[in-house]
């Protein structure tokens, strides 16, 4: 194809005409050219862009050869230096490209990063300008955030700021992101600024999961450590400001405010607003922070002085101070460092001033801290106590902090005891011997509306208490005798509707005071009538009863002293009203011993009708004793008999040692036989056994051998050989003193029908069956004859059945009464009782007997059709 000029513009090749033919048939196919350009991909690229340029020409509106193209322009440029002439015809294309895809955001991306690597930043600039003019809104955010990173590589801030606040327009919640620029570009006043306005949008929500308090902090933080930067923003308003929103983080913004004056050079402000701070703040937490940011500052001042002294000051006769003490000071022992600094530089009053105010603010701390504890709780009296005792030495100021808590506690809210400011105020005029002064503050202290009547009680009481510490007896009898008068209006104690003015009337405290007064001041009549007074009004304890009773018997009114006792048992119920009848009792025995008998033992039933089995054992002894001293002996066992029963299981077995120990001593011992036997069926086998060891013994030292035995018998019922090995060494020691072999054998036949009777548990039971398959006495054969095929489970259950047949032969009776027989009795009229006594034993006895009997008894027969061998009995050996 020739050129006008007359060179070859483009060169085809034989290849080249299917799609030079298709192109001409289809010339605005987009198809077709795409397939040419793809088969020319690997030719010239002076060829290529030739074909792209045709397609173009005849489909200038078609984006997708457009995008390819100028990819493919890009591609051929890069790696090479930006000032080579091709870049500027790739640029051209772009230009020619956008004139149809201007409506195209990735032409205008690609466009623009090329021309960033291009380090073209005016054109770049203007480029991403047109972009945002060309395109609708909605695709702006597809150029914004390569603008924005394009900008902030500029070294011209203000290129950055100006397009930031374009951006901002659009898209407000990305405000974080420029206030970050600004703060790395040392912009503070504008990133302040843009912060506030973040701070104050309620609707604002932070991309990077910031709280408003977490904003707001920022921003204290940004405005008070560059104050000179910060010059659009009142920041003492907007710290304020936040102290009123943010209460409980009051602490840090109090010390950013502090520093912004500080870092201004405002110290004095800045020692303003730690005062202020530590003056208004609520909790522990705030206050420490603020305290300590107060005391550092300080120390700053004092150490900043020091080194400017240091360097500049002169001694008296001229000699310059070496300016290397001043290295000496440091802000952790600043104090005994300046003092004796000080020390070198006497006429530094500045520095003088500075030091006292430090240790002026150390002193206060425990009064500061008590301060914010009362701003949080103002009804707190234990802290009201804490602060006049830091005001020690200081009576205007002890005064004036009692008059303030009085005033400001308000009893019905108040921690603690209330009333303990009263009386400790009073006391502190009373210590000053101001007794008027303390009186009036007492008197106020009694019509003060109360939460509980023993508060006003506690007032009255000290009250009193202080007129006896100054022997004015006849005014602490006054005061508790208008204390206790009845008011105009009664009300019921526990009445809270009622104020405790109205009802302290019924206060005991009070009245006991009043009483012990009466008794030591006043006279028999009035002490009666306040005791009186005290029943009267149903609010008497047993101990005022029995204070009462005293006071009476003391006077020798001993008749009265007993109606007393009576009014006081008729008022309370058991268990309150033991201490007053063991008194009672005690008191009318010693005084009419055996006079009044008869009017004794009626107490004494009136005592222990109702009485609980916990507290019958002492009125029971008490009674037994009178009935020993002055009564009948047999009346005095009727009534150890009767404690047996009444009191508790747990002193059962006490009260049947006392019985049996007054019984023999009156009657003899022989008496003490009924004792000991009802004693054994009434208490449990612990006990029981213990008795029985005794009974016996007692009966083997009368000579008693054979009630002795009977006895050891019964109690062999409830003695397991393995757990009271001890009951069955007794008996065997004592069939060796007063025994035989008769004896002796039945006592081991007793202790093995014992021993099968307490063996029933079933782990017992199995460790005998398999003792007994292995034994050389127990075979296969044995427990099932003719049954040599059984599994050994069977044969356990065999072994078990006869096992338990056993001891169902040998299990002794239950609990009877003991049956003795005369000592003087023969050898065959006991053996006859013995069968009477138990009819189930096994007769061990010898050979012959034993076959004679397997003749007879019936019981035998009836083994010889189950098949039990002789063997699984234990028989005696045969000779």
């Amino acid at each position: 194809m020739p050129s006008q000029n007359g060179k070859p513009d483009v060169m085809f090749e034989d290849d080249d005409l299917p799609y030079e033919e298709e192109i001409i048939r289809n010339p605005y196919s987009v198809k077709c050219w795409m397939r040419y350009i793809e088969f020319k991909q690997n030719g010239l690229k002076s060829t290529l862009n030739m074909i792209y340029e045709r397609a173009l020409k005849e489909l200038p509106g078609s984006y997708k050869l457009w995008y390819n193209y100028l990819r493919e322009r890009r591609k051929q440029v890069k790696g090479k230096c930006i000032t080579e002439p091709g870049y500027e015809e790739v640029n051209n294309c772009h230009e020619r490209a956008l004139v149809f895809m201007h409506k195209m955001p990735r032409i205008w991306l690609d466009y623009c990063q090329f021309l960033v690597s291009q380090c073209k930043m005016t054109r770049s600039r203007q480029t991403f300008d047109r972009a945002l003019r060309a395109l609708p809104v909605t695709q702006h955010p597809r150029i914004w955030p390569l603008y924005l990173r394009f900008v902030r590589n500029l070294p011209l801030p203000e290129t950055a700021i100006r397009v930031y606040r374009r951006y901002l327009k659009l898209s407000p919640e990305n405000a974080e992101e420029y206030i970050d620029y600004l703060r790395s570009v040392g912009r503070l006043d504008e990133a302040a600024v843009r912060l506030a306005a973040v701070v104050n949008d309620e609707s604002f929500v932070s991309k990077e999961g910031k709280s408003n308090y977490q904003l707001w902090h920022e921003l204290c933080d940004l405005i008070s450590q560059n104050p000179d930067k910060v010059t659009s923003l009142n920041v003492g308003a907007i710290i304020r400001g936040g102290l009123t929103r943010f209460t409980d983080q009051l602490g840090k913004l109090w010390c950013s405010l502090a520093d912004y004056y500080i870092r201004s050079g405002h110290f004095e402000k800045a020692r303003d607003v730690y005062e202020e701070a530590i003056l208004t703040v609520v909790t522990v937490r705030d206050f420490t922070q603020v305290f300590d940011s107060y005391a550092q500052f300080e120390e700053s001042m004092i150490a900043a002085k020091m080194e400017t002294t240091a360097e500049m000051g002169q001694d008296e006769d001229g000699v310059c101070v070496d300016s290397s003490m001043a290295k000496v000071f440091s802000f952790t022992s600043h104090v005994m460092h300046a003092l004796l600094f000080v020390s070198f530089v006497p006429d530094d009053i500045d520095l003088e001033l500075r030091l006292a105010r430090f240790e002026q603010l150390i002193a206060r701390r425990p009064l500061l801290l008590n301060s914010v504890l009362l701003r949080q709780n103002p009804h707190n009296v234990h802290e009201w106590h804490k602060r006049v005792k830091l005001y020690e030495g200081n009576p205007r100021q002890i005064i004036n902090t009692y008059t303030e808590a009085v005033q400001t506690v308000d009893p019905m809210k108040a921690t603690g005891k209330p009333h303990s400011l009263w009386v400790s105020f009073a006391k502190f005029y009373e210590e000053n011997d101001q007794l008027d002064d303390s009186r009036t503050i007492f008197e106020k202290a009694t019509k003060v509306n109360y939460k509980q009547v023993d508060d006003l009680a506690a007032v009255w009481c000290e009250y009193g208490e202080m007129e006896l510490r100054h022997e004015n007896y006849e005014q602490a009898l006054r005061i508790l005798r208008k204390a206790t008068a009845i008011p105009s209006k009664k009300a019921e104690y526990f009445d809270a509707s009622e104020p405790v003015q109205n009802r302290v009337y019924k206060s005991l405290k009070v009245w006991s005071m009043l009483a012990d007064l009466e008794e030591s001041l006043g006279t028999f009549q009035s002490t009666k009538a306040v005791y009186d007074r005290i029943i009267d009004l149903r609010i008497a304890t047993p101990q005022i009863i029995i204070n009462y009773a005293m006071f009476l018997e003391e006077h020798n009114y001993f008749e009265e002293s007993f109606k007393a006792y009576e009014r006081g048992i008729a008022l309370f119920r058991w268990p309150n009203v033991y201490d007053i009848w063991n008194t009672y009792l005690t008191k009318f025995i010693d005084r009419y011993g055996g006079k009044k008998l008869e009017r004794a033992r009626d107490l004494f039933e009136q005592a222990l009708d109702g009485c609980p089995a916990k507290f019958a054992k002492t009125i029971y002894l008490l009674y037994a004793k009178l009935e020993e001293g002055y009564g009948l002996a047999r009346h005095a066992m009727a009534v150890y008999e009767r404690a047996t029963q009444a009191v508790e299981t747990e002193e059962r077995h006490h009260m049947f040692n006392i019985y049996i120990k007054r019984a023999a001593e009156i009657y003899g011992v022989t008496y003490t036989r009924a004792i000991y036997q009802k004693a054994i069926e009434v208490l449990p086998d612990e006990h029981a056994r213990d008795m029985c060891l005794r009974f016996a013994d007692m009966e083997s030292k009368l000579g008693e051998i054979d009630r002795a035995r009977a006895i050891y018998s019964y109690c062999s019922q409830i003695c397991d050989p393995r757990v009271t090995a001890n009951f069955w060494q007794t008996w065997k020691e004592f069939e060796i003193r007063h025994g035989n072999e008769d004896t002796i054998r039945e006592m081991l036949r007793i202790k093995r029908s014992v021993q099968a009777t307490y063996n029933t548990q079933v782990n017992f039971m199995s460790s005998q069956m398999l003792k007994a398959t292995t034994s050389s006495t127990g075979t296969v054969s044995d427990l099932a004859p003719g049954q040599m095929g059984i599994d050994d489970m069977k044969m356990l259950e065999q072994k078990a059945q006869q096992l338990a047949a056993e001891a169902e032969l040998d299990k002794p009776k239950p609990k009877e009464k003991i049956l003795f027989v005369r000592s003087d009795t023969s050898r065959s009229e006991l053996a006859e009782l013995s069968k009477q006594a138990n009819p189930d034993e096994i007769d061990i006895d010898d050979d012959d007997e034993d076959g004679d009997d397997e003749d007879q008894g019936p019981d035998e027969v009836q083994l010889e059709q189950k098949s039990v061998p002789t063997a699984v009995f234990g028989g005696l050996k045969e000779d």
